[in-house]
């Protein structure tokens, strides 16, 4: 299963392309809207890492283990961040929704939830899964609140999960949806998308 096809999926706020190289200038002016990679307690690359972190993300695609997207804002044709399905696992029906981050702008717009509504629906419809997690680090309340409103559930917390850049140490909580809480969670998203298009 090498080097998985990435779809494009519209919705009324969003385009999600299949990330390229191409999206790397873009994405460098994205990540400076509210300096993301300064968060100590996420992922998100520097302007100047912003190739290499395209290019793993690529490189995971060839092998089989994620498919990424770069996020375009529709009202603005401008791409504002990027988002990854990965550690998919075909024989438990599983995967997860990362790597996602926007410029601090788009954070709160709307422009996540329809993110997330386009990529879970593509989970359960597209690649058939029972389950898909989100993981965050602890500390990024922000990020645990987001994930919470999409109707996902708290699974537990792995303690030092993970060795951070700067030798922190990672707690890292995980969250799954599961396929039979799909449809309410689908019906909840789209609710609230439609509140936030006519406010």
């Amino acid at each position: 299963m090498l080097n998985l096809t990435v779809p494009q999926l519209s919705g009324e706020l969003v385009v999600l392309e299949p990330l390229s190289l191409n999206h790397v200038p873009a994405l460098q002016l994205a990540v400076t809207d509210g300096k993301l990679w300064e968060l100590w307690y996420t992922s998100v690359p520097e302007p100047d890492g912003v190739k290499a972190y395209v290019e793993k993300a690529l490189a995971q695609q060839a092998q089989g283990s994620a498919i990424p997207f770069a996020v375009r804002a529709r009202h603005s044709g401008e791409v504002v961040g990027c988002t990854r399905i990965c550690n998919r696992v075909l024989e438990h029906r599983r995967a997860e929704i990362g790597y996602t981050w926007y410029g601090r702008s788009m954070q709160r717009s709307g422009i996540n939830t329809e993110t997330k509504l386009l990529l879970l629906d593509y989970c359960f419809n597209e690649l058939d899964c029972i389950a898909v997690e989100f993981r965050t680090h602890w500390h990024n309340q922000a990020s645990r609140e987001a994930i919470a409103r999409l109707g996902a559930r708290q699974d537990g917390v792995l303690r030092n999960h993970q060795i951070m850049k700067d030798g922190t140490l990672r707690d890292t909580v995980v969250f799954s949806l599961l396929n039979t809480e799909w449809p309410a969670a689908r019906t909840h998203l789209r609710f609230r998308l439609a509140r936030h298009a006519s406010a």
